[in-house]
């Protein structure tokens, strides 16, 4: 009865508090070029990442936004850097920032109904219309600025 009771007790909560769970990831390649995206539904350059699945591991889906959003693949191991509230989106999102030194890429990342573009870039010529998030969030990584709780 206890069990049951615990277990209608974590639905209950689910369906009337959820909370979202979302990754990002600086993905560099072997020449210390920065991977970035640029969506077909929201405006700027975005680090590659995404929503959590059920039952998916965050580090998991970490991996399946790479490759799905630039046919990426880690060759080196994901770093978890920071955990953020991402107030913009609603009260209960959160983003798991990770970074990876060396990541390869299959092939190039073909347009299509979510990627418009993407591509590697020098840090010191990053292109225009970079988030503030993706923005701080590499401030952060390099050692520029604090971490920031908020996304």
């Amino acid at each position: 009865m206890q069990k049951i009771l615990v277990r209608a007790f974590h639905l209950a909560h689910l369906m009337l508090r959820p909370m979202t769970l979302g990754v990002r990831v600086a993905a560099f390649d072997e020449s210390g070029h920065l991977f970035l995206v640029r969506h077909t539904y929201v405006r700027g350059w975005h680090l590659p990442g995404g929503g959590v699945d059920p039952g998916e591991t965050i580090e998991a889906a970490a991996h399946r936004e790479l490759a799905e959003e630039g046919n990426l693949s880690a060759q080196a191991p994901l770093r978890l850097v920071s955990l953020h509230h991402n107030a913009a989106m609603s009260r209960r999102d959160h983003v798991a920032f990770y970074a990876c030194d060396r990541v390869s890429q299959s092939a190039s990342k073909k347009p299509d109904r979510e990627i418009a573009e993407a591509g590697f870039f020098p840090l010191d010529a990053l292109p225009e219309g970079l988030t503030s998030g993706t923005k701080r969030r590499l401030d952060e990584w390099a050692g520029r600025a604090e971490p920031d709780p908020l996304w």
